[in-house]
C-alpha cells in the first residue's frame, strides 16, 4: 500500500487527486480518471494562510464554527491530528461498508467521530472527506470539524446530531417530545431540503455528483441526519462520482447488478438475451437522482394530514421525474424551484 503521509493536514495535498477509478468492487466507476482540475478542492478553502476560511472554537456544549479566525498569524480552520488525538469515544452509533462512527466527546463538546474500517475502502473515506472539504460550509451539509488522514486509520470529526438518519423519520417524529412537529409543514420541509441538497450534489462546487448509495429508499435517506430544528444535512459522502454527460463523463454505481423499481430503468441491466456482464453494462449520469426523488418525497411526507394535498400538487413535477428517457426528466433546480412554489403557495396559505 503506498504511504499515507500524504494525505494528512495539508488540504493542498487533499487536492492533489484522491479519486481513481474505483475498479477493486466499489461502489462506483466512471469512464475515465477524473481529472485533477475537476477534482481539486476550491482555492478559497485550500490557501488557508492566504484567504478568510471557517474556524472551529469550542465551548462545552456547542460550537461556533461559521466565522474565520487567526490564530499566531494563521488560518487554523480544522482540528489538527494533535487535537483530534484528545477526543474522548464514548460508544459506537455506527457502521458501514467503510467506516465506523462514534459518538465522542472533544473537551466537552460531543462529535462524532468516523475512522476507516479497512485499508481496503482507503480510496472511498479519502472521497469522503474531499467532497467534505469541497461542499464546506454549507447549511445542509454536514460540518466538518476536524480530520486527520495520514497513519492507517484515518479520521473524520463533525458535528453530532442526536436524532440520527432520516431513514428513521417515522420514529423520530413519534418521539412525544416531537408528536406536535409531525405536521405536514414540518415533513415537506424536509423534501425541500433533500431537493435542495440534490440541488448542490449536481451542480455545486463539487462539480456534477451521484447518490451512489441509493438502491432503495431507506439506504438513500440514511444519507441523510436530522438536525435538532428538524431539517436535512447529508451526512455520507462517500460515493459521489463525478460526471460530465458534456465532455462525454458518465459513471455507474457499483459493479453489480442492480434489481427493483426503485433505482432508474439506465440502472437496470438492458439486456434480457443475456446474463449480467459488468463490462457491457452502460454508463448514466445524475438524473439517475432525479427518477428517484417521488419515492423519497413520498416516504418523507408520510401520513400526516394535508398530506395528500402537497401529493397532488406534485402529481406533475414527479410524472415527469419518472420518464423513461433520462433527458426528459427536470433537473434537480427545476425540482427545487417546483418544490418552493408548492412550499410557499400551499404551506405558507394553511
Amino acid at each position: 500500500m503506498k504511504s499515507l503521509w500524504p494525505y494528512a493536514i495539508s488540504c493542498v495535498l487533499l487536492a492533489t487527486g484522491l479519486t481513481t477509478q474505483y475498479i477493486w468492487s466499489g461502489k462506483f466507476v466512471s469512464t475515465e480518471d477524473e481529472d485533477h482540475s475537476e477534482m481539486s478542492l476550491p482555492d478559497t478553502q485550500c490557501h488557508q494562510c492566504e484567504t478568510e476560511d471557517m474556524c472551529v472554537t469550542a465551548e462545552v456544549g456547542s460550537m461556533k464554527g461559521a466565522r474565520s479566525c487567526r490564530e499566531d498569524g494563521k488560518h487554523r480552520p480544522y482540528l489538527s491530528c494533535q487535537e483530534i488525538e484528545e477526543v474522548e469515544l464514548e460508544r459506537k452509533i455506527g457502521e458501514g461498508a467503510v467506516k465506523e462512527v462514534h459518538l465522542a466527546r472533544w473537551r466537552g463538546l460531543r462529535v462524532a467521530y468516523s475512522s476507516l474500517i479497512h485499508p481496503q475502502h482507503l480510496e472511498d473515506f479519502l472521497h469522503g472527506a474531499e467532497m467534505l472539504r469541497a461542499l464546506q460550509p454549507h447549511d445542509l451539509v454536514i460540518r466538518l470539524i476536524g480530520l486527520c488522514l495520514h497513519g492507517d486509520r484515518p479520521v473524520i470529526v463533525t458535528e453530532y446530531h442526536q436524532l440520527g438518519s432520516a431513514d428513521r423519520i417515522n420514529d423520530i417524529l413519534s418521539q412525544e417530545n416531537l408528536s406536535d412537529r409531525n405536521t405536514v409543514r414540518t415533513r415537506f420541509q424536509l423534501c425541500l431540503d433533500y431537493a435542495q441538497i440534490l440541488s448542490l450534489l449536481h451542480s455545486g462546487p463539487a462539480g456534477t455528483r451521484i447518490m451512489c448509495d441509493s438502491n432503495d429508499v431507506g439506504k438513500t435517506l440514511s444519507q441523510f441526519l436530522v438536525t435538532d430544528d428538524l431539517r436535512l444535512v447529508i451526512n455520507d459522502l462517500d460515493a459521489l462520482p463525478l460526471v460530465d454527460r458534456a465532455r462525454g463523463k458518465l459513471t455507474k454505481c457499483g459493479h453489480r447488478q442492480l434489481w427493483g423499481d426503485f433505482v432508474a430503468p439506465e440502472q437496470l441491466w438492458p439486456f434480457d438475451e443475456r446474463e449480467f456482464r459488468d463490462a457491457d453494462m452502460p454508463l448514466y449520469d445524475e438524473k439517475t437522482d432525479i427518477w428517484k426523488v417521488p419515492d423519497v418525497t413520498d416516504t418523507l411526507l408520510g401520513n400526516v394530514p394535508h398530506g395528500d394535498i402537497i401529493r397532488l400538487h406534485l402529481f406533475k413535477i414527479h410524472r415527469q421525474c419518472k420518464e423513461l428517457n433520462p433527458t426528459s426528466r427536470p433537473t434537480a433546480e427545476e425540482v427545487l424551484k417546483q418544490y418552493k412554489e408548492i412550499f410557499n403557495s400551499v404551506i405558507d396559505d394553511q
